[in-house]
């Protein structure tokens, strides 16, 4: 079966420069990585096609070769393969180059930052965080419990069994990298025995089969500032995934999310609530207990106050987490009907729905205003 041309395969045209080719290639690698589909064959080929159509563009000679002689041009040079995908590396391994704008580099280099020493930062971990308003506005500690890949204990991370240290690549040298001449161009890649780390080891550590990290959970103590709200991101230091050979570990990144409160709302830095009171409150005014996140605070309802009014109660909100004035709080009035009412109680609601007599209008001018409206509507419409 014919191989599909590269820039086919990333979907993108053929003057791309290297920024497009990584953002492609990091969109299929994120979708079809094995990790993510597990005993999905079709996802793996199509994860080692894009790769094989990464590895063969962002290298310049390779690159060059390909847009001369096609396929046939890095066939012969190719030997074992572009670096192949084995199922067994880590999700965080495979995107070293790709993803180092973001998370700050993902491997290291001897003298400088070479490709061929095999030291690799760890991977950035995500948490996410749920927390209580009252959490959230004032701030808490609180311990979490992280699974990540830590440094193996019992080698140290080399990957090695104790007592022996990993042994120069007799392939390439140490330098993780072999280059193959075919005619008058030659072609650089990674080495195929070490997968550019430079060293083999000849006997693999027993707790880590060799991987230099084994998986470990972690209990982390996330000191939460006051103000934060959901979207808001913490970061720790050093607390992600253990490096390869010796590599420094990656950042781990507590995301916050705040449940739902069963009175407040926040909208930033303010917070709203429904008041309920009732219809004799409303009508004649009084004072109501409302609560705050300080504490119950007494709120003034003028007589006559309508259904869905607001009232501001300023500085009851919340403090920003980056600083700011403080936010209010906002009251919306709500007016309880009355329920299970005896005979008694309704007899009493009739005598004072009568005693409105012609003067109901004066008295329920919303309600008039809202049936003038439907007779022009209807005026309007010809019925």
């Amino acid at each position: 079966m014919s191989k599909r041309d590269y820039y086919q395969v990333l979907g993108v045209p053929r003057n791309a420069g290297e920024d497009d080719i990584k953002k492609a290639y990091r969109r299929l690698a994120m979708k079809f990585h094995p990790d993510r589909n597990p005993d999905d064959k079709d996802a793996e080929g199509k994860f080692k096609e894009a790769k094989e159509a990464y590895e063969v563009l962002t290298d310049a000679q390779k690159r060059a070769a390909y847009d001369q002689f096609g396929h046939a041009g890095l066939d012969a040079a190719r030997g074992a393969g572009p670096g192949g995908f084995s199922s067994g590396d880590g999700f965080s391994d495979i995107f070293g180059d790709v993803f180092g704008d973001i998370f700050g580099g993902a491997r290291r280099g001897g003298g400088g930052g070479g490709r061929g020493s095999g030291v690799f930062r760890g991977s950035d971990l995500r948490y996410e965080l749920a927390l209580d308003l009252e959490q959230a506005v004032f701030g808490a500690t609180v311990e979490i419990e992280v699974p990540s890949a830590v440094e193996c204990g019992e080698c140290s991370g080399s990957g090695a069994a104790k007592g022996t240290t990993p042994a120069t690549c007799d392939t390439c040298g140490g330098a993780g990298q072999v280059r193959m001449s075919q005619g008058f161009f030659t072609v650089q890649q990674t080495c195929p025995r070490c997968k550019g780390r430079g060293t083999v080891i000849t006997k693999p550590c027993g707790a880590c089969s060799g991987q230099g990290r084994v998986r470990h959970t972690k209990t982390l103590s996330v000191k939460v500032p006051p103000g934060v709200d959901t979207g808001d991101r913490i970061r720790l230091p050093a607390e992600g995934e253990a490096g390869r050979n010796g590599g420094p570990p990656g950042d781990l990144y507590v995301e916050i999310a705040v449940h739902e409160h069963p009175i407040f709302e926040r909208d930033g830095a303010h917070l709203s609530c429904e008041v309920p009171v009732s219809f004799a409150t409303a009508t004649l005014g009084g004072t109501v207990d409302v609560p705050t996140l300080n504490g119950h605070v007494s709120l003034k309802v003028p007589p006559e106050t309508q259904s869905g009014r607001v009232f501001r109660l300023r500085e009851k909100g919340v403090r920003p987490v980056r600083g700011g004035a403080t936010g209010d709080l906002f009251c919306r009035i709500v007016i309880e009907t009355p329920v299970k009412l005896n005979d008694e109680q309704k007899d009493l609601l009739r005598k004072f729905e009568a005693s409105l007599g012609e003067d109901r209008r004066r008295h329920n001018p919303r309600e008039g205003s809202w049936l003038d409206g439907v007779k022009k509507f209807f005026d309007s419409i010809g019925n």
